[in-house]
Parts: structure tokens; C-alpha cells; sequence
């Protein structure tokens, strides 16, 4: 075959070029190591928030060079040849296909903004109304709960009563603080005599639960706060696709046929 004398000058032409010299990064050992490495972990330091200026180019650049280096001893020492290396390089291998496989799942089963809503509208539903401020005395028989009650009533402290009999290590110490939170929070029984009681006022008479015996007190009473939709709205998306991908993994394990 022959070449004209313009075909060789363009050929020479593009080879020296700086776009075809952009292909490869460097020249190890006679083996070219393509830029499209250098970019490839470019990426990765982008995925991860850190900026790729010119200076974390350069150690990139080292990097593949470096990588190519010891590729190469590798090779020489045959270890690719290896079983171990084999049993290695088929599990990387795996977790590049899996890990490639959810990704695409999740590109194509996105979470829609109707559904984060109504996901909210549900947390809403649950978590709305009414929060209480209780304290609660626990104890394990019902006479010395109504002791207590009995007690209490006669000018004793209820906070003072609690750190030294309460049975609840969590809120004992703190003179039977609750804290803030919704009637849905606590066990029915508790929580049933709790929302008759009105700011201030305690049980008449011990409450029982599968815990024992309670002697309750609302200290106030507010409507609950909850975040706003557009607060926690990458929470709840982030939530509802890692549902998304267990259901998928577990629809997956559940077809399988494995003898």
C-alpha cells in the first residue's frame, strides 16, 4: 500500500500535536499511561467534595505514574498469576458490579417529591398535637406508690421523693424528668393517665404498667414544633431510598434460586 506525501505530513502532523500528546499522561518503562487515569481519580476527589486545582492534579499525575510502576514490577514477579491474587481480583471485580448495579437502580427508581411529602405528611399525622412535660415516680408495689402519693400530698417534694425511690435509672436521677415528649411516646397505660391530667396535677393513684407502678405529674403542656417540610426533606429522601434499595436487595435474595 502506498501513502501520498501530504497523507504521511498529516499524519505526522497529528502525532505531534499537543491533543495527541494530552492522551497519555507519561511514558513508563515504553508503556504509555493514559490521562484518562488521572481523570478517572479526578472524579473521585470531586465526588468527595475536595476541590481538583492544579496542584492536586500534579499529585494525581505522580500517583498513576507510580501506580504504572509498581504494575509493572508486579507483573514481572508474576504475581497476577497467583491464586490469591485471582480470589482478589474476582471480588473487587464483584463489588464494582454491585456497587455499578445499585447505582443504576437508584438512577432509575428515584424518590419523587409527591412521595417525600407524603412521607412527611404521615410524620406529621404521628408526631403532631400535644407534648407533655411529665415526671413519673416508679415503683414496684402498689402500697408504696400510694404511700408515696399519700406523701407528696402532705407537702413532700415529688422531686426529692424520685431520686431516692424511683425505680427508672433514666429519669430517677433527674427527680423524674421526662422531658418533652408526645402521649404516643409512652406505653397505653402511662400515657392514658397521662393526657387526663391537666398542668400541674398528679395521680391520684398509682398508674400500672409492665414497668410497675407510677405516680405521674404534668409539669406543662405545649403544641408540638415540628421542622418544617423543606428542613428535613433531604433526611426524609435519603430515609425512603435506602428503603427503596433494601426492598430491592431483598426482592432479589427472595427470587434466587439457591440449592
Amino acid at each position: 500500500m502506498k501513502f501520498s506525501l501530504q497523507a504521511l505530513a498529516a499524519a505526522a502532523l497529528i502525532a505531534s500535536s499537543p491533543w495527541a500528546a494530552a492522551q497519555n499522561v507519561a511514558i513508563v518503562n515504553g508503556k504509555a499511561v493514559p490521562t484518562a487515569r488521572v481523570e478517572a481519580l479526578a472524579q473521585q476527589v470531586a465526588a468527595s467534595g475536595r476541590p481538583v486545582n492544579d496542584e492536586v492534579r500534579a499529585q494525581l499525575k505522580e500517583e498513576v505514574i507510580l501506580r504504572e510502576i509498581f504494575m509493572q514490577e508486579a507483573q514481572k514477579r508474576g504475581i497476577g498469576a497467583t491464586d490469591e491474587f485471582k480470589t482478589q481480583m474476582e471480588l473487587a471485580r464483584q463489588t464494582i458490579m454491585i456497587r455499578a448495579l445499585f447505582a443504576d437502580y437508584q438512577k432509575k427508581n428515584p424518590v419523587t417529591d409527591a412521595e417525600i411529602q407524603a412521607e412527611y405528611d404521615k410524620f406529621a399525622a404521628a408526631n403532631g398535637g400535644k407534648e407533655y412535660r411529665a415526671r413519673h415516680i416508679l415503683v414496684e408495689k402498689e402500697d408504696e406508690a400510694k404511700a408515696i402519693i399519700a406523701s407528696i400530698k402532705g407537702g413532700a417534694k415529688f422531686e426529692d421523693i424520685a431520686k431516692k425511690q424511683s425505680k427508672d435509672p433514666g429519669s430517677g436521677a433527674n427527680g423524674g424528668d421526662l422531658d418533652w415528649a408526645a402521649a404516643a411516646s409512652y406505653v397505653t397505660e402511662f400515657s392514658e393517665a397521662m393526657v387526663k391530667l391537666d398542668k400541674g396535677q398528679m395521680t391520684e393513684a398509682p398508674v400500672k404498667s409492665q414497668f410497675g407502678w407510677h405516680i405521674i405529674r404534668v409539669d406543662d403542656v405545649r403544641q408540638a414544633k415540628l421542622p418544617a417540610f423543606e428542613e428535613i426533606k433531604p433526611q426524609i429522601a435519603q430515609q425512603m431510598q435506602q428503603q427503596k434499595m433494601t426492598e430491592f436487595q431483598k426482592n432479589l435474595r427472595e427470587k434466587a434460586k439457591v440449592q
